[in-house]
């Protein structure tokens, strides 16, 4: 067997996340089939995380293991690449909101979920109707007030580094909440696509379970003036969930880029997830 590195993006509107679930439309789902078809038998894609309902990607990274006969006839007698072949395969049978953009053997050891140092996740959110772009109306959400984007940024800062986010995450039978958050920033930025937009870059060794949706949620209340600037803080230090705190909309939520180590090191990191369980834990739910 021959595993595969795929790299993807979809728009998550209309998903009911990414993984399977009967009856419902999903990433994965639509992404195996549209895999089998081409390949010509059942296959399993194992992903670097999985989004919740209405969440995006333009980052997501994920793996299948095909035959190598299978792989290699991909290709045929054309000049194109087997990755190559399988991309634009892929491109005739999966939707408009699903894009594999690049299909290539992995290095030795690689395992998209596993191997992953960090996933970053950017949330958009326009407080401004002037900024209010409707062919960005999925991935930009829409919000009736001003927000004073200093104070959620100094909101944010305590809950920077290795913590417990059981306040800010759904809970899950023997789960642990420990995570390393290395990033959590606000800003408005002042040019480029985002310019004039509220967006929060959250990056982390990975995700609970509504994480990400959790932390916007208290940094809106932070930013309406409807609570403090340790607000946050307090939520962390507490240690269980507030239903006044929140849980942001989904729709303007992207996972933006998963982050991997040299091939060298792809084996040993992948170890090193799956056998860790105390603080230092490198979780695998990516769920937003």
């Amino acid at each position: 067997m021959l595993r595969i590195r795929l790299d993807l993006a979809y728009d998550g509107t209309a998903f009911a996340g990414w993984a399977i679930q009967p009856g419902l439309r999903t990433v994965q789902g639509l992404l195996e089939g549209a895999l089998g078809v081409v390949l010509r038998a059942p296959v399993r894609v194992t992903v670097a995380g999985r989004t919740d309902s209405g969440v995006h990607a333009q980052g997501q990274v994920a793996h299948v293991d095909v035959e190598e006969g299978a792989w290699a006839a991909l290709a045929g007698r054309s000049s194109r690449t087997s990755g190559d072949t399988l991309v634009a395969r892929l491109g005739g049978l999966l939707p408009h909101d699903i894009v594999v953009r690049r299909a290539a053997p992995a290095a030795p050891g690689f395992d998209a979920r596993f191997s992953a140092l960090r996933r970053r996740y950017a949330y958009r959110i326009a407080d401004d109707p002037a900024r209010r772009d409707p062919m960005r109306r999925a991935e930009v959400l829409w919000h009736p007030r001003a927000l004073d984007v200093d104070a959620m940024h100094v909101a944010a800062r305590p809950l920077v580094g290795l913590q417990d986010f059981a306040a800010f995450s759904k809970p899950r039978p023997g789960a642990t909440t420990i995570r390393t958050l290395e990033i959590f920033d606000w800003t408005r930025p002042t040019e480029g696509a985002d310019a004039g937009l509220v967006v929060a870059v959250v990056q982390a060794d990975a995700f609970c379970h509504h994480m990400v949706r959790a932390l916007v949620g208290a940094s809106l209340a932070v930013g309406e003036h409807r609570r403090p600037t340790d607000f946050p803080a307090v939520l962390l230090a507490a240690g269980v969930r507030d239903p006044g705190a929140g849980v942001a909309h989904a729709c303007g939520l992207t996972l933006e880029e998963v982050s991997y180590p040299d091939d060298a090191e792809l084996a040993l990191r992948a170890g090193q997830t799956r056998n860790r369980r105390g603080r230092g834990w490198s979780g695998v739910e990516l769920t937003g």
